[in-house]
């Protein structure tokens, strides 16, 4: 039956996402391959039957355990960061599966993507919708967010989905020379924060961007 829900929302969908894309080039995303991508993924499948149909409105929507699926013009905003700053895609750390939404955009650019989040039941279910849609290169990691994945890096690029009041320290060392890593940071005003690895050095160039709005980085698992 689920399958069958898919089916009959992704015959009509296509037209669906491609304004929702030409929104975001309004928007003012310019890159043609987050833009391609972000085309090509249904973002209903990431969604619970019951808000299936709001699934291409460019806002966050709620997907349970006070988490939520981004809205899509933060998905390409901080995707297109990534693909635009980072000398590398080859090994990338995502902080915060939460649907898989945003880890799907990002495993059809990179190399090889490692994602990691603290609420068992979100990861299951984003490991299997991503399997669905044939994505292989991601690997996933039961795991508190602000720890990262310190045994798969370093990383050559770095994304996290949810914000702390700083950037952890723990998630700074992980990047490689060069690296980039884009994350939201703050608590009661939030910014999306771009920093920059300096070549051979534990400095960091940071430049704040927009204000946005996520969930905080939270600390322990949820199973």
């Amino acid at each position: 039956m689920d399958h069958l829900r898919h089916e009959g929302l992704g015959m009509t969908s296509q037209r669906t996402r491609n304004r929702l894309i030409q929104r975001l080039r309004e928007e003012g995303i310019k890159n043609e391959q987050v833009l391609e991508v972000m085309a090509s993924i249904p973002r209903h499948l990431f969604l619970d039957e019951a808000l299936a149909i709001r699934a291409y409105e460019d806002t966050a929507l709620p997907i349970g355990y006070g988490q939520t699926i981004s809205q899509p013009y933060i998905v390409a905003r901080m995707t297109e960061l990534l693909l635009d700053r980072a000398k590398s895609l080859r090994r990338v750390l995502e902080v915060g599966t939460g649907s898989g939404y945003q880890t799907a955009i990002l495993a059809g650019l990179v190399e090889q993507l490692y994602s990691v989040e603290r609420v068992e039941p979100l990861l299951e279910k984003a490991r299997r919708r991503l399997a669905e849609l044939g994505l292989r290169n991601v690997e996933y990691k039961l795991s508190n967010g602000g720890f990262g994945w310190p045994d798969r890096g370093p990383y050559t690029a770095i994304l996290a989905a949810a914000a702390p009041a700083i950037v952890p320290d723990e998630l700074k060392r992980q990047l490689a020379p060069n690296g980039v890593m884009v994350i939201p940071v703050g608590s009661e005003q939030q910014y999306l924060t771009l920093l920059v690895r300096r070549q051979d050095s534990d400095l960091f160039d940071v430049e704040k961007l927009e204000a946005v709005r996520f969930v905080p980085l939270l600390s322990g698992v949820v199973r």
